[in-house]
């Protein structure tokens, strides 16, 4: 969570870093992604730290209707820094949802509470990958570098360093035996 400016800037530059933005100014201003981030960055900012209500109200809106042109539904403090959209498309996440830092995250992921009880919603370690089309709900917890397939629906927690895919998601691989996805 975004407490003081200077986490604020750490944010954006871990963010920066992760999309793998570039200091041109085609790649800084026209990237559709790079712009959500930051202003969902500023909007959790303002949201935060900051007792002025119009800045809390325009960054808000900034974000939220970028966040609808690209198909995200991302609230405010649900991602820690180094969060990394490959590219838009659908994605929805619960409020209660929380998730570490250097996350890869692709469309078409849902990240949600249970349908029979809505107060329970997923904890993420940290350097996931949450691949193309995954689903993860309830009150689960996924440990530190756990890498989620294509599709795959997780419902149950899982510890860190493994690979999970299908549906359910069940373990497929070790990271600390095999590096790769």
């Amino acid at each position: 969570m975004i407490k003081n400016k200077e986490d604020y800037r750490r944010y954006l530059e871990a963010d920066k870093r992760n999309l793998k933005v570039s200091s041109t100014l085609r790649s800084y201003f026209f990237n559709d992604v790079w712009i959500y981030q930051k202003r969902l960055r500023r909007a959790e900012y303002y949201n935060n730290c900051s007792k002025n209500v119009i800045m809390k109200v325009i960054t808000r809106i900034m974000y939220l209707r970028k966040g609808r042109q690209l198909g995200f539904s991302i609230p405010l403090n649900t991602f820690s820094e180094g969060l990394s959209i490959a590219h838009y498309g659908t994605i929805a996440v619960n409020g209660k949802a929380r998730i570490g830092s250097n996350c890869r995250i692709h469309a078409c992921v849902n990240i949600g509470a249970s349908a029979t009880d809505s107060s329970c919603a997923p904890k993420i370690g940290n350097n996931c990958y949450i691949g193309p089309g995954a689903k993860l709900f309830g009150g689960i917890q996924l440990g530190d570098n756990v890498s989620v397939g294509a599709n795959a629906v997780v419902n149950k927690s899982f510890p860190d360093d493994v690979i999970l895919a299908g549906i359910p998601a069940k373990i497929i691989a070790n990271r600390k035996l095999n590096r790769s996805i």
